[in-house]
């Protein structure tokens, strides 16, 4: 008896989001007849992350490995015996199913939020990772937020994972029930945005250069008993010592969004006197990704950048001798406006045991008086900004108002309550505001996330449907931009967690 799974094209797309309709057929290939207890099809989402333990004083030539697994969606259809509700299966039952090829077809809404479950079952906490089985202890931290995206990268550590299971039971105990698995790539709809920017978050940094001694005594070697220049205030080196900013701003709240341009802007102010020309000489931008990995009581963050622009010997002067104290002059958006957020980066999330946030940082190389190699005074300046990566699916509309009634209606902020409502008399500030710091745990908005730990822990089962969730089961899927999004894949021979079969 073999069993496959054949998933529906998915309109061209490599990625599901939240809302699609993930349809498919099991095909059953029975060579001889045989008896078969029932056909069950399941929609999963897990997290798992491993991490070594710190050595202990006594063991210090062992270290233990700790595992631990979230299963935040499970979803169930039976396709055979049909119209069987998984309540009244009986797993003893037993009916003959004749030779031949079967086709059974089956379909799952992927919903809204994570539901993590509390309690995982023996195979999915067991792994068998260098063929020795490691035991993950029961979760006692969950967090209830938007689905996380796939997740690659860090092989035998941390990954997210979702897939579509079938497994055909058969009621002998001796014989093993047949499986196939087929994974999928999901990509989340992203939290609603402000209507418009509130101003701009911008990193600054300033610098003083030296006026140098001019070029015709610039090379002339001084004698044993030749007077040293005087320093006083008419001298020409310290006279007017010019000093210059360099601001990186993105439109606040600083969103960067995947498969798009980055909306930067960078301005270098004259703030003092100059007699010589600035020159851009380097320019590098540059994506940082952090992911915080938790296995029970070991974290452990880990970090990858994309280059997104990288240039040197520009030898670009940036404005004039003659500006004005205080003249801002632009750098040339052209250097970036072509590099668009890579299709590999996973979008901001928190998960129970995983999350992810960035920063961008820029650097800007500076020259003053000549561009010439071993002439100029040459400054690298880097600036930071914290951002969130966002996957460009915008959530339906109908979501968004359904969300803020909902929350008006328990009293209660919604998501979309902090929106700016079109045509208001709110004015927007054209000053850039300081960027607000965004930490370890990036939030989510369907509904806001919320940690519980053990014993004051939600039951996430019993918990009736949110609001936002009750809506979405009657939401057609995304029907718009969705963007492309290809987790990297791992590399072979890396260290994997085991594809042992699981229940």
């Amino acid at each position: 008896m073999i069993v496959q799974l054949h998933l529906d094209q998915h309109d061209g797309c490599t990625h599901y989001t939240n809302l699609d309709v993930l349809s498919g057929e099991v095909i059953l290939r029975v060579p001889k007849p045989d008896n078969v207890s029932s056909i069950v099809v399941k929609l999963e989402g897990e997290s798992r992350t491993r991490l070594m333990a710190p050595v202990r004083p006594d063991r210090p030539d062992k270290q233990r490995p700790v595992l631990e697994v979230h299963k935040f969606l499970y979803k169930t259809q039976i396709v055979w015996p049909a119209n069987t509700r998984p309540e009244d299966l009986n797993p003893k039952a037993s009916f003959t199913i004749n030779a031949g090829d079967y086709e059974y077809p089956f379909q799952f809404k992927i919903p809204l939020n994570a539901q993590c479950q509390q309690q995982n079952s023996l195979t999915t906490n067991v792994s068998f990772a260098n063929v020795v089985p490691e035991m993950a202890k029961t979760p006692t931290q969950h967090v209830k937020t938007t689905l996380p995206p796939s997740l690659s990268g860090f092989p035998g550590e941390a990954e997210i994972k979702y897939y579509v299971k079938v497994t055909v039971n058969r009621p002998a105990f001796f014989k093993e029930n047949p499986r196939a698995i087929a994974n999928f790539t999901l990509l989340p709809i992203e939290p609603p945005r402000p209507a418009q920017a509130d101003g701009e978050a911008y990193a600054r940094r300033q610098h003083q250069f030296l006026d140098m001694l001019p070029s015709s005594s610039a090379g002339k070697k001084k004698g044993l008993f030749e007077r040293k220049p005087s320093v006083g205030p008419t001298s020409p080196t310290l006279a007017t010592p010019p000093r210059v900013t360099v601001d990186a701003r993105l439109p606040n709240p600083a969103i960067l969004t995947a498969n798009q341009n980055l909306p930067l802007r960078l301005l270098v102010k004259n703030v003092s006197e100059r007699s010589k020309n600035f020159y851009l000489q380097m320019l590098q931008i540059e994506l940082i990704g952090y992911t915080k990995v938790r296995a029970h009581e070991v974290t452990r963050t880990e970090s990858n950048c994309w280059i997104l622009a990288s240039m040197s010997n520009m030898a670009i002067p940036i404005g004039s001798p003659q500006d004005t104290i205080g003249t801002e002059i632009p750098i040339n958006p052209e250097y970036w406006s072509d590099k668009v957020i890579p299709n590999s980066v996973p979008p901001t999330f928190t998960a129970c045991n995983l999350s992810r946030f960035y920063e961008l940082e820029v650097r800007v190389g500076l020259g003053y008086g000549s561009y010439k190699h071993g002439e100029d005074q040459l400054v690298v300046l880097p600036l930071r900004l914290p951002v969130k990566v966002y996957s460009g699916i915008a959530p339906p509309k109908a979501l968004l108002e359904a969300t803020v009634v909902g929350a008006n209606e328990q009293g209660q902020p919604g998501a979309g309550a902090n929106l700016n409502v079109p045509g208001s008399n709110s004015q927007v500030p054209i000053t850039p505001t300081t960027p607000t710091q965004q930490g370890l745990a990036p939030g989510s908005a369907f509904p806001p996330q919320g940690a519980a730990n053990a014993q004051g822990a939600p039951n996430y089962d019993d918990a009736p449907p949110s609001y936002e969730e009750a809506l979405g089961e009657d939401l057609p899927p995304i029907n718009g931009y969705r963007g492309n999004y290809q987790p990297p894949p791992v590399p072979e021979g890396a260290p994997r967690f085991s594809d042992e079969k699981r229940r």
